[in-house]
């Protein structure tokens, strides 16, 4: 059972499987598809095209982000599916130090 594992699972799985997320983070609720996984400048982050949830200012609720794990407060690999990578353009975010689990 997915709801099981540890949260560096349920990350591993939901990106492996293409299988969207609910995040909760800094006490917003947020529906993401996983995209990157892995370290970036020290700390440990995932790479999410968020789909629903708040914006931040100056910025829509729909689109790119990064979440530090260790202040994910909640994490649940929902059932529905996505289509998988958004092309080479998403790869250009960010540079890591180490990818742990990319989705293709």
């Amino acid at each position: 059972m997915v709801d099981d594992l540890s949260t560096d699972a349920r990350i591993r799985f939901a990106i492996d499987n293409r299988r969207l997320i609910e995040v909760r983070y800094k006490r917003a609720t947020r529906i993401a598809e996983p995209h990157d996984y892995g370290v970036q400048n020290g700390e440990e982050r995932l790479l999410v095209f968020q789909r629903r949830g708040p914006a931040r200012p100056g910025h829509p609720p729909i689109g790119w982000g990064r979440f530090e794990t260790s202040k994910i407060e909640a994490l649940t690999v929902l059932d529905n599916t996505f289509k998988g990578s958004r092309g080479q353009s998403y790869r250009d975010h960010c540079q890591w130090d180490v990818i742990y689990a990319r989705v293709k």
